[in-house]
């Protein structure tokens, strides 16, 4: 028995359910969903009788869950009490409303639209980290050029001899 309120599941052995436990589940709640709907479907007769003389409590019991306490009998004018909205519905929203963004969510579009602006200077060659690497890009041609000048001459001075 372990000392403590909570138990260390450390240094268990691992329990796996067998495939026959998992079919006889996937069956119980086969027939649970079976009797739920028959028991729906004849709940579903039985007030169809019944609803007419039923149908008034249940606006009174809606009334009287939305009203409770002293709220009910006190008009309460407090500018900074938020009261429960009801669901709006998709067609009752105004699409003229823009969202509005956090002001990380400015910056970092901000910032992504800066990037993309200096990424497209530099693939003209305008900045002067562009123009830098073109500039180390053409000392490297020409060394590479004079290299295979000076192997070519090489080349035929062995040819020659």
């Amino acid at each position: 028995m372990p000392r403590g309120k909570y138990v260390n599941h450390k240094g268990r052995n691992r329990h796996f359910t067998s495939p026959e436990e998992l079919e006889a589940e996937r069956a119980n709640e086969a027939k649970k969903k079976w009797r739920n709907t028959q028991e729906k479907s004849s709940g579903d007769e039985e007030d169809e009788e019944e609803g007419s003389a039923e149908g008034s409590d249940d606006s009174e019991e809606e009334s009287e869950e939305e009203a409770k306490g002293a709220g009910a009998l006190i008009d309460i004018q407090n500018p900074n009490r938020q009261t429960k909205k009801a669901f709006v519905k998709a067609t009752e929203v105004e699409e003229t409303d823009a969202p509005q963004l956090s002001r990380r969510e400015r910056e970092q579009i901000e910032k992504q639209k800066a990037q993309a602006a200096y990424m497209k200077r530099h693939a003209e060659g305008k900045t002067s980290q562009a123009k830098a690497d073109l500039a180390r890009l053409a000392i490297i041609k020409q060394h590479r050029a004079e290299a295979a000048a000076r192997r070519e001459a090489e080349k035929k001075s062995k040819d020659s001899k």
